[in-house]
C-alpha cells in the first residue's frame, strides 16, 4: 500500500532551490506525501535535509527510513538485503558508500528505494526485479523529483503536469500506459530491475538485473523432473512463507479457481498448519462465473472460504473511486472485482492478500502461447508448398457456397504471415477500427500511431541476439507488459483502495530464477501449456483445476450494458462528456453505442469501458484535465536520462 516520494535539489546549494527554506521544504514534502495515503490512511515517516527530502507512507514492515551522516535512505516494501530483512535501510546506506549503484543488486523482494547523498550531491532510485513497486521521476532546473504515484509527484510546486497525448493513444491501444513512459510529459517510470543514478546534475539510467533464461545447449546437464519438482515445491513453500508476514494470522489469498491462486491457497495451509482464508468473486452471467472451481479449490485445500457475487450496481458504485486511485489512465475492467474481493477480505480482518500473479508469465500458462506456437508451424512448411499450392488454393476468387473451413484456413495463414510480435495485436480494438476512424484529426496530429507497436517491437527485438525459444521470448515480453504494466498495477491499486497490502509469492526472486532455468519444453510442449507446473502440482491440486482453462476475474461489462439501464446510462453519459475533449470522434461514439455494441457486446463493450474510464480518469484528476484544456502543452524543463556508463 501507499508509497514513497521526495526530491534532490539541483547542484549549487540550497539558495534558490526547493530546499531553500526548511519550513517550505517540509510543507512541500508533506504535500507530496498526502496523496500516498489518501485511500488507505497508512502511517507516514519523513525526513528533510539541506539537499532534499524523502517520505514513506506504508504500514509497519513496509516503511523504512534512515537518516545519518548526510545520507537519507527511504524504502517502500518488504525487501531483504543479503538474505536478511533486519535494519535494511541502515545496511543499504553502508553498502551505498562502499559499492555505489551496485548496492541495488544486493536487494531482493518487493521494493522501491531512494537514496540521497548530501556529500556527493547524488541520488539513487531503484525498483524491484518484477516491478511490483513502481517509481517515477521528473528532472528540471530545480532538481530531481520522484514518487511512486504521479499524483504525489505533481503535488510538488516545482513539477509541471502537462498531459502527454501519446500516452492517451497508448492507453487506447494497450488499455494502460506502458513504461518507461507515463501519462505526463517530462515524467518517466523505472522499469523492473532498473535504477536511476543522479550525479553532477545529470541522470544516468541502467539495469542492475535482467531476466536471464537458460536454453538447451548450455553447458550444463538437464535436471531430472524429480529434482526440479523437489526444488520447485521447496521454493514455493519458501515464497509463500516469506509473503505471509510475521505469522500469517492477518493474511488471506485471492482464489479465482485457477491453478495459480489455487496453488497459493493450498501451500498457505501447508506452511501455516491452519486453514487458509480465501476470497472469491463470482458473476451471475453465462460464461463468466468460475465460482464452482473456486469452491472446489477451497474444499480441496481445506480453506475457510468467502465469496461474493459482483453485480452491475456494484460496478456502477465503484467506478469513480477506481478511476481516482489510478494515477494514470487504466482500462483493465477486472480491477473492479479485484477491489471487491480485497474489500471482502478487509472486512474479515485481513490486511494482506496473496495473489497468484506471475505464474502464467513464468511457467507458460497463457492460451496465447499455444496459439502462437500453432501459427508458427506454418512458417516451417517448405516455401514451395506454401506459395505454390496452399495459398493459391485458399486465396483464389471464391464462387458458390461459403466455405467456413476455408475462411478459417485463410485467417490462419494471414495471421501466420505476420511476424512476431505484430500478430499479438490481431484483435486490438484500435487497430481493428483504425485510428482515423476512432480519433479526432486534431488529436492525431499530436501523436505518432507507430510508437505503440514500436514499444512492443523494441522490447521483443532487444532479446533476439540471445537465441531464445519462442516461448521464452513471449514470457519475457509478458513479464514486462502484461505483468508489470498491467496485472500487478491492477491488483496493487485495487488492494490499496480496499486498505489491503498485496503480495505475490510466484514473483520472489528465487522462484523467478528457477523458472528461467526450466527448459522451454517444460513451459510449452507442443500445444500443452505449462506441463512441468501442472505435473509437479498434480498431488496438490484437484485434477479438474489442473485441466481447466485460464479465466480469472473477467467482468461481463458488455453484457451488463444491455441488461442494466443505470449502468448503460452512466456509461453513455460519460461518453457524451468525452465528445468534447477533442480525442475521440463523435461519429465513432455514435456507432459504438449503437451498431457495434449490438453486434458484439463483449468485444465492443471493452471499448465502451476504455472510453468510460478515460473520461472518469480525466474528471477525477483535475490537474490532468487542466493540462488537457490547455492543449497538451509541452514541458520545456525535462531533463533526459542517458545510459549509465558505469553500469
Amino acid at each position: 500500500m501507499s508509497g514513497l516520494c521526495g526530491w534532490l535539489a539541483a547542484p549549487g546549494g540550497a539558495a534558490g532551490s526547493v530546499a531553500a527554506d526548511a519550513d517550505a521544504s517540509g510543507a512541500a514534502l508533506g504535500g507530496m506525501a498526502a496523496p500516498l495515503s489518501r485511500f488507505d490512511s497508512a502511517p507516514l515517516i519523513a525526513c528533510v535535509s539541506e539537499v532534499g527530502g524523502v517520505a514513506v507512507a506504508a504500514i509497519d514492515g513496509s516503511r523504512h527510513v534512515y537518516q545519518q551522516d548526510g545520507l537519507q535512505v527511504a524504502i517502500w516494501g518488504r525487501p531483504m538485503l543479503d538474505g536478511s530483512a533486519d535494519d535494511v535501510a541502515s545496511r543499504l546506506a553502508s553498502l551505498w558508500l562502499s559499492r555505489g549503484v551496485a548496492a541495488c543488486a544486493s536487494l531482493s523482494g518487493p521494493f522501491a528505494v531512494a537514496i540521497l547523498d548530501s556529500f556527493s550531491g547524488s541520488a539513487l532510485l531503484a525498483v524491484d526485479r518484477a516491478g511490483i513497486h513502481p517509481l517515477s521521476y521528473a528532472g528540471n532546473a530545480q532538481g530531481l523529483f520522484f514518487a511512486s504515484s504521479h499524483d504525489a509527484l505533481l503535488a510538488h510546486p516545482s513539477v509541471r503536469g502537462a498531459l502527454d497525448p501519446q500516452a492517451l493513444y497508448h492507453y487506447l491501444f494497450f488499455h494502460m500506459v506502458p513504461g518507461p513512459a507515463t501519462a505526463y510529459l517530462g515524467q518517466q517510470r523505472l522499469l523492473p530491475g532498473e535504477y536511476l543514478h543522479v550525479r553532477g546534475g545529470k541522470q544516468y539510467k541502467g539495469s542492475y538485473w535482467q531476466l536471464a533464461f537458460q536454453e538447451p545447449g548450455a553447458a550444463r546437464p538437464r535436471a531430472s523432473f524429480a529434482s526440479n519438482k523437489q526444488e520447485f515445491l521447496r521454493l514455493l513453500r519458501q515464497s509463500v512463507e516469506n509473503s505471509l508476514g510475521a505469522d500469517g494470522a492477518d493474511t488471506g489469498a485471492f482464489l479465482s479457481g485457477g491453478t495459480d491462486s489455487s496453488t497459493v491457497a493450498a501451500i498457505m495451509g501447508q506452511v501455516t498448519g491452519r486453514p487458509a482464508r480465501t476470497y472469491s468473486i463470482g458473476f451471475d452471467a453465462p460464461g463468466y462465473d468460475e465460482m464452482a472451481y473456486a469452491r472446489l479449490a477451497a474444499s480441496h485445500a481445506g480453506s475457510i472460504h468467502h465469496e461474493r457475487y459482483v453485480t452491475p450496481a456494484d460496478v456502477l458504485a465503484a467506478i469513480p473511486a477506481m478511476a481516482a486511485i489510478f494515477d494514470q489512465p487504466f482500462g483493465n475492467a477486472s480491477a473492479i472485482p479485484a477491489f471487491y474481493c480485497a474489500q471482502m477480505a478487509r472486512e474479515d480482518g485481513v490486511t494482506r492478500l496473496l495473489g497468484g500473479d506471475g505464474g502464467d508469465e513464468l511457467f507458460g500458462g497463457n492460451e496465447r502461447y499455444a496459439h502462437q506456437a500453432l501459427l508458427s508451424q506454418y512458417e516451417r512448411l517448405p516455401a514451395v508448398l506454401r506459395q505454390a499450392i496452399i495459398e493459391p488454393l485458399l486465396f483464389r476468387e471464391r464462387t458458390g457456397k461459403p466455405w467456413r473451413l476455408g475462411d478459417k484456413a485463410r485467417r490462419y495463414i494471414e495471421l501466420s504471415s505476420l511476424p512476431l510480435p505484430a500478430r499479438l495485436d490481431s484483435y486490438n480494438l484500435l487497430l481493428r477500427h483504425g485510428h482515423r476512424t476512432v480519433l479526432e484529426a486534431g488529436f492525431i496530429d499530436t501523436i505518432d500511431p507507430g510508437m505503440a507497436p514500436g514499444c512492443v517491437n523494441g522490447a521483443y527485438w532487444e532479446r533476439q541476439g540471445q537465441g531464445l525459444s519462442q516461448i521464452n521470448e513471449l514470457l519475457a515480453l509478458d513479464m514486462r507488459f502484461t505483468l508489470a504494466d498491467n496485472d500487478l498495477f491492477k491488483v496493487r491499486k485495487a488492494c490499496e483502495l480496499a486498505g489491503v497490502e498485496a503480495a505475490f509469492p510466484f514473483l520472489h526472486d528465487a522462484m523467478v530464477a528457477f523458472a528461467a532455468r526450466l527448459a522451454p519444453r517444460d513451459k510449452l510442449d507442443g500445444m500443452r501449456l505449462r506441463p512441468f507446473f501442472k505435473r509437479a502440482l498434480a498431488e496438490i491440486l484437484p485434477p479438474a483445476i489442473v485441466r481447466k482453462k485460464k479465466h480469472g476475474f473477467g467482468l461481463p461489462f458488455g453484457l451488463w450494458l444491455h441488461s442494466h439501464p443505470p449502468l448503460r446510462e452512466f456509461a453513455f453519459d460519460n461518453l457524451t462528456q468525452l465528445r468534447g475533449r477533442g480525442i475521440v470522434r463523435p461519429a465513432f461514439i455514435d456507432d459504438l453505442q449503437g451498431r457495434l455494441l449490438a453486434e458484439h457486446p463483449a468485444y465492443h463493450g471493452t471499448m465502451v469501458w476504455l472510453l468510460l474510464m478515460l473520461e472518469q480518469w480525466l474528471s477525477q484528476h483535475p490537474g490532468a484535465l487542466g493540462a488537457l484544456a490547455g492543449g497538451f502543452a509541452a514541458c520545456a524543463t525535462e531533463t533526459p536520462a542517458v545510459l549509465d556508463p558505469t553500469a
